[in-house]
């Protein structure tokens, strides 16, 4: 019996030229790890995916959300990890359709000159892309839990050396576990 799974998805227009890449390799790239085909529609930003295996689609769909999500192919791709996962933040839930409150809140998460970012994802070690409505987080599954939460602190109006502190904080906890489970082992 060969059952074939498929899904579609949308992803925005302006995203469809880094999915594809220069000359289709990033779409060959994720076929390939994937084991999966994939359709483009350039004109509408849909994109078809098929597979033999419905884990291998859904590991496809994951990459090309994230692409479509502001992330560049190679961060996307690390979806493709055992313990890896990609978070969406609709920044929307807490503006409503402000779009003055919606660059506030965006500008908040980014930081000056995208400091704030970076810091987030050096005491997670998950990525962030800030791209339309959304912040979409990649990472281990505990750290991007963590890193949501940052997220949200600062969209809720948390100060940044709040939101630091608490990442600190649980850095140094998941540290000491690190050693204490070693030391068990």
């Amino acid at each position: 019996m060969n059952d074939e799974f498929s899904y579609t998805l949308r992803i925005p227009k302006d995203r469809v030229g880094v999915l594809i890449g220069k000359s289709g390799k990033v779409k060959r790239d994720i076929e390939h790890a994937t084991g999966t085909r994939m359709g483009i529609d350039s004109k509408e930003g849909e994109v078809a995916i098929v597979a033999d295996d419905g884990l291998r689609l859904y590991e496809a769909r994951e990459v090309i959300r994230a692409i479509g999500r502001g992330f560049n192919p190679g961060i996307a791709l690390q979806l493709l990890k055992m313990d890896a996962t990609l978070e969406i933040i609709d920044v929307t839930a807490v503006t409503g359709k402000s779009k003055n409150a919606l660059q506030r809140l965006k500008g908040r998460v980014i930081g000056a000159e995208g400091k704030a970012k970076r810091e987030i994802e050096r005491l997670t070690g998950c990525s962030i892309s800030v791209y339309g409505k959304t912040i979409a987080l990649i990472g281990e599954v505990t750290d991007v839990t963590a890193a949501r939460l940052a997220v949200e602190n600062l969209l809720q109006g948390a100060t940044h050396a709040t939101v630091y502190r608490l990442l600190e904080k649980r850095r140094r906890e998941r540290k000491f576990e690190r050693m204490v489970g070693k030391n068990d082992a």
